[in-house]
């Protein structure tokens, strides 16, 4: 699938825009891409055959775009505001969302900000760790700047190195990423979002070391009128269920319904 460019105030984005109908903006995670979050995970086809538009961006310092070394030319804010350049040039007024893991960070700046262009928002795969946050990501900077993947000691900086070498990322951009502004998101922040929402957290996925720490619970009762939902094991395809219900048809975001593979990257959640 060929990547295409454009300028985001300076910084060139790679992103795709495939298919047609109703447009849903897909933000991957940390040391991840647009192939390897959405593509490679089927992501883009089931919704694309669906009947949906499908844009993609990979974030400033990852994938094809543009690398930079400066700490502070990251951080979600800035992140989303890529987004919402990206959808300026695509001259797309509003667009339902699917936020994975740093993604979801990125998508929750975007609503808080832009409300009135996002239809719907998906935050996948950081539960509570949306306004918990994650700590030591100093650790995880000086893992990706180590000479080596056999250099780092510790379990779970390994684990990210590992990833980022899988997805062949530029190290030192990755380092600044993490180095650069965290703003917090508060309760109250999310407890103002009005569009719809649903929350995806995962389950049976995460190595024991990092279960109920980086995955972490899910955020109840922080964002008002929210639906929840939880991944479950079986076959190659996984639904979402929320509630009582489960919902396959990855037509209708809005509607909460969803679906996803059973392929996601390694588990790097919370970062960012």
């Amino acid at each position: 699938m060929r990547m295409q460019h454009f300028d985001s105030d300076g910084v060139e984005i790679a992103y795709i825009d495939e298919g047609e109908g109703p447009p849903v903006l897909l933000l991957h995670g940390f040391a991840s891409n647009t192939a390897t979050n959405w593509i490679d995970s089927h992501w883009v086809r089931t919704l694309t055959q669906a009947g949906r538009r499908v844009i993609a961006f990979d974030h400033r310092g990852h994938g094809q775009s543009e690398k930079l070394y400066a700490p502070e030319v990251y951080g979600a804010p800035i992140m989303a505001e890529d987004a919402r350049r990206l959808l300026d040039h695509l001259r797309i007024d509003r667009v339902e969302i699917v936020g994975y893991s740093m993604g979801a960070r990125v998508a929750a700046f975007f609503v808080f900000k832009y409300p009135q262009r996002a239809r719907s928002v998906v935050f996948g795969g950081l539960g509570i760790n949306m306004v918990r946050g994650m700590v030591g990501t100093g650790p995880l900077a000086k893992a990706l700047e180590a000479p080596r993947l056999e250099d780092v000691t510790n379990d779970t900086a390994r684990s990210f190195r590992a990833f980022a070498e899988q997805t062949k990322s530029d190290l030192k951009a990755l380092a600044a990423c993490l180095r650069g502004p965290r703003e917090k998101i508060t309760k109250e922040q999310l407890g103002a979002i009005r569009v719809p929402v649903l929350v995806a957290v995962g389950s049976g996925r995460c190595d024991r070391r990092l279960r109920g720490r980086a995955c972490g619970p899910h955020p109840r009762g922080t964002i008002s009128g929210h639906k929840r939902a939880r991944s479950h094991e079986g076959g190659r395809r996984r639904a979402i269920q929320t509630g009582r219900a489960r919902f396959f048809n990855p037509a209708s975001l809005s509607e909460k319904r969803l679906m996803v593979d059973s392929k996601p990257p390694p588990c790097y959640r919370g970062v960012e």
